[in-house]
């Protein structure tokens, strides 16, 4: 779960026996651009790779719902990966679309 431990690579781990298993990092924001330390992307990343599971992020931004999109998705801001609010409508999927 989010923010149940700082060690945890990721807040969701979602498969099903003989179905294709993803692993979830979710982030929401009042403003319109979430901003993710390199190293918790990285790590999310490495993690999931691992372990077999494909990562999503799930963004959240106020009066939008939630919407799913892949990491490569996030920008290089130097010091952090950001996902803006119009990256994620452009880019991004509802959870029916993105996990059918």
């Amino acid at each position: 779960g989010s923010g149940v431990g700082e060690d945890s690579p990721c807040d969701l781990l979602a498969a099903k026996l003989g179905y294709r298993g993803f692993s979830v990092e979710a982030k929401s924001s009042k403003k319109s651009t979430i901003y993710i330390t390199k190293e918790q992307i990285n790590d999310f990343i490495t993690f999931s790779y691992n372990i077999g599971l494909k990562p999503v992020i799930a963004a959240r931004f106020n009066r939008e719902g939630w919407i799913f999109l892949e990491p490569e998705h996030l920008k290089d801001t130097g010091k952090f990966w950001a996902l803006s609010l119009e990256t994620a409508k452009d880019k991004g999927k509802r959870f029916s679309q993105f996990f059918e």
